[in-house]
């Protein structure tokens, strides 16, 4: 298991997850990207849905493997 900081909370995924994986996981699941109660759409890069910001920079969470220590803030 790996640790991401999603807004500062920790979440715990396996490696070789995606982003969505971590969004998933309590305690930041239940919303999406901007807060709403909706998950990320086409899980495929499509609908632009997950994107978030991890280190400074906007990546699509469907997209981007999770890494130790990930750094990811949402809207």
């Amino acid at each position: 298991m790996l640790k991401v900081f999603v807004d500062g909370n920790p979440v715990e995924v396996h490696e070789g997850a995606r982003l969505t994986a971590a969004l998933g996981r309590p305690p930041v699941a239940g919303r999406d990207l901007a807060g709403s109660p909706r998950g990320p759409l086409c899980g495929m890069g499509q609908c632009f849905e997950c994107r978030v910001q991890v280190e400074g920079r906007e990546v699509l969470a469907c997209m981007t493997l999770v890494r130790e220590g990930m750094e990811v803030r949402r809207g």
